[in-house]
């Protein structure tokens, strides 16, 4: 029998969009879901969107404050940059998702050692090994053939945005030589920000996606729903991608 919270969850879900839920074919019995970075303006519309659809959700934070996670939320300890502390908190559970910003990026490796470390814990675990779900860029999109936003990229930047914009594509292209782990890089639209949940988008691969009038965009709230559709009904393992209006 499925969990009476997580039938209510769909229920609120379908009660919002004035309709089907989307998804609609979700994963049969709620998920555990460990989130670093889950209290960032991303990580916290996934976790909001994970606990609105009944799964069984976690933040893990470098210094946890009492009171600051959601209701119904388990807040713990632990550095996602520590594999055998990562291997600890992530066994036994169904989903990771990381969604951790440090900005100014301080080096240019920043997201390659996080996404490692994750994948190295993933790699020591005995028996079932979560699923990882990475909040990535989007400048490793496409916007030609052979050409990705990165390619355009100003020489003027600062150095810090320009490390957190390459160590998201070096870490996408580490991800890509990696078959023995079940890992998933979600590209948001260039413009990503906070909005409203409308439930309405369009999911891609490799390209871009721009709207009628040119802009690429998504809201926090709508990339979060996208993520949990995954997460739930995957379509992506050991590949990348995107979403946009």
């Amino acid at each position: 029998m499925l969990n009476r919270r997580f039938l209510l969850g769909i229920a609120l879900l379908t009660v919002a969009l004035g309709g089907p839920a989307i998804g609609e074919d979700r994963a049969t019995k709620p998920l555990k879901i460990i989130v670093y970075g889950g209290s960032g303006n991303i990580g916290s519309c996934i976790v909001a969107e994970a606990v609105a659809r009944g799964h069984q959700v976690t933040i893990v934070d470098r210094n946890p404050k009492d009171g600051s996670a959601p209701a119904g939320v388990k807040l713990i300890k632990g550095d996602v940059f520590d594999t055998s502390d990562v291997a600890k908190n992530i066994a036994g559970q169904d989903v990771v998702v990381t969604s951790v910003a440090v900005r100014p990026t301080p080096t240019r490796d920043f997201y390659v050692r996080l996404v490692k470390s994750v994948v190295d814990a993933q790699r020591s675990l005995k028996g079932a090994k979560p699923r990882y779900l990475i909040v990535g860029g989007a400048s490793s999109l496409e916007i030609a053939p052979g050409k990705r936003l990165v390619d355009t990229l100003p020489p003027t930047l600062p150095e810090g945005v320009k490390n957190e914009i390459l160590s998201m594509v070096d870490a996408l292209d580490y991800l890509r030589t990696v078959r023995d782990t079940s890992w998933t890089f979600f590209s948001p639209a260039q413009n990503i920000s906070a909005g409203t949940r409308t439930g309405k988008f369009r999911v891609g691969g490799e390209q871009l996606i721009k709207d009628q009038n040119g802009e690429s965009r998504i809201s926090y709230e709508d990339y979060a729903v996208a993520m949990m559709d995954e997460i739930e009904k995957p379509h992506y393992k050991n590949k990348r991608f995107t979403v946009g209006y």
